[in-house]
């Protein structure tokens, strides 16, 4: 079985989106993000090449009602983002395991099954990013669990490099960029289109 595992915080004002917050306001930051993070589950949710996961932050609101009944919740845990993907990658059931950001937006479901394509014949596959992280990660996890986030640099434009660097003896898989909503003028470009 394939696992899609979404890291997604729960939609509350003022702990989304903070750093777009400061330019278009908490509440509309919000909204971007519930619309964002809704489309995502509604294109990808159903599709049965996939179990669909919400790893949820906080811990506390893997136990909420807020989630949509089709998909499954578990808890991120703490650390910084490497720890808990990690822990994605090493709790998730048997097989492949592909994790996407939760404020992509048009994400479509033929763009993940090419990703677990790519794990079909590389032990990874990642999805870049146009500031230098990445939209997409994933790990076959057989004959073993890969270990990624060492001493990667986060929200800067070497988290891809880093991690790159930390599957060196891998055969990695790439696949199409996609950026996220992370500025105004992400948000311009987002809003033009939608």
């Amino acid at each position: 079985m394939n696992h899609l595992v979404i890291m997604a915080k729960a939609p509350e004002a003022g702990r989304v989106k903070t750093r777009l917050a400061r330019d278009i306001g908490a509440v509309e930051a919000t909204r971007v993000y519930r619309t964002i993070l809704g489309t995502t589950l509604r294109r990808l949710a159903p599709d049965p090449r996939w179990h669909t996961w919400i790893a949820a932050a906080p811990d506390r609101s893997a136990y909420s009602p807020i989630w949509p009944e089709t998909v499954s919740i578990a808890a991120q845990g703490t650390g910084n983002l490497g720890d808990r993907m990690q822990r994605v990658f090493q709790h998730m059931p048997r097989g492949p395991v592909i994790i996407l950001g939760s404020d992509i937006p048009n994400i479509l479901p033929d763009e993940i099954a090419l990703s677990f394509r790519e794990l079909g014949r590389n032990d990874a596959v990642i999805g870049p990013a146009p500031d230098g992280g990445y939209w997409l990660i994933g790990q076959r996890r057989s004959p073993r669990v890969l270990q990624m986030f060492q001493n990667v640099r986060w929200s800067g434009p070497h988290a891809m490099a880093d991690t790159l660097a930390n599957l060196k003896d891998a055969n990695v898989g790439i696949v199409g960029q996609k950026a996220d909503v992370d500025t105004q003028e992400d948000y311009r470009v987002w809003r033009s289109k939608g």
